[in-house]
């Protein structure tokens, strides 16, 4: 098996950058993941949000996740084994970002820990944008282009989901997140540098993803597989429960704004003509996470099958809302 792409950044503007943009367009083509160095946040910024994260949890939800446990493992033992294929052992809340912020909206976290939150969000929206760049000059795409295709109305959506996956007595049986590919853009994640646990799909074989201190791994998303029409694809993934420690993990997603229309690049489509490549769908971004969320756990194809069924009505193009 081959390494896990790993990607340090300052490598991007110097003598070396060739290889590392080669680096770059392999790792998203045959892999959907990579993992990135010297990005630009600093050390003490994620220190303080790995922190802040970790006491958070133990102080607000850490019991709350006893209670489900017990509740889950009844399930599990009742169900005969079966309880546990439809289960994720873990502790999770959402942070909103953009268009609109919900922090205001969770009164379980302290004023100190929203103002760090803030700040790491600001720098991974930054992060993402300047990766979005970098994916366009790999694909031959004018600069923006993707950050363009991910506007809706109100722009793109972005938004953190914080997880803790705790200890769990029987890992072989429940995942700490089943397999699944992400809906969305782009996926940027703060994992924990001490507990693995999160795996990738690759040529038939689950593969780990290494934890290294200060990076941040990067994950292809469902859109961003059909604006490249399918150069980039996301791939399946998962974590895995450990049995006797809590793995931090802070993912964030830089996704089209809910009314985006989404197609392939008109670019990419001349070349998969000239190959005879078959073409992704157009489609707006809410209907397809309005199928997603039924269909999270199950493969990505049926999804791209039912966005192109619905191009067409009775013969007629299908009117798409861009605003």
């Amino acid at each position: 098996m081959e390494r896990f792409p790993v990607i340090r950044m300052e490598k991007l503007e110097g003598e070396e950058r060739e290889a590392a943009m080669e680096l770059l367009r392999d790792a998203c083509e045959n892999w959907g993941f990579f993992e990135i160095l010297n990005h630009g946040i600093s050390d003490e910024l994620m220190d303080e949000v790995e922190k802040l994260t970790k006491e958070q949890y133990e102080r607000c939800r850490e019991k709350e996740f006893e209670a489900f446990a017990r509740k889950a493992l009844e399930e599990e033992r009742s169900g005969g084994g079966e309880a546990g294929e439809s289960m994720d052992w873990e502790s999770t809340f959402y942070l909103r970002h953009l268009p609109t912020s919900n922090m205001a909206d969770l009164p379980h976290l302290n004023e100190r820990y929203k103002k760090v939150m803030r700040e790491f969000a600001s720098e991974i929206d930054k992060l993402a944008e300047r990766l979005l760049d970098l994916l366009c000059e790999n694909l031959g795409l004018e600069k923006g282009y993707l950050k363009k295709a991910f506007y809706g109305a109100k722009g793109p959506t972005f938004g953190t989901k914080v997880s803790n996956y705790p200890p769990c007595p029987n890992p072989d049986r429940i995942k700490g997140l089943r397999a699944h590919t992400d809906a969305g853009g782009i996926i940027l994640l703060f994992q924990d540098a001490e507990v693995s646990g999160l795996q990738l799909l690759k040529d038939g074989e689950w593969v780990d993803v290494p934890p290294l201190r200060h990076s941040i791994v990067i994950n292809i998303g469902d859109q961003l597989e059909v604006i490249t029409n399918g150069k980039y694809k996301s791939v399946m993934h998962r974590v895995v429960a450990q049995p006797d420690r809590n793995r931090m993990s802070i993912a964030s997603f830089y996704n089209p704004g809910a009314d985006a229309v989404i197609f392939p690049a008109p670019a990419l489509v001349e070349k998969a003509a000239e190959e005879e490549n078959e073409v992704y769908p157009k489609f707006v971004f809410q209907d397809y996470m309005n199928l997603y969320v039924r269909q999270k756990f199950q493969a990505k194809e049926p999804r791209f099958e039912a966005m192109k069924a619905l191009e067409t009505v009775n013969g007629q193009q299908r009117p798409i809302a861009t605003s």
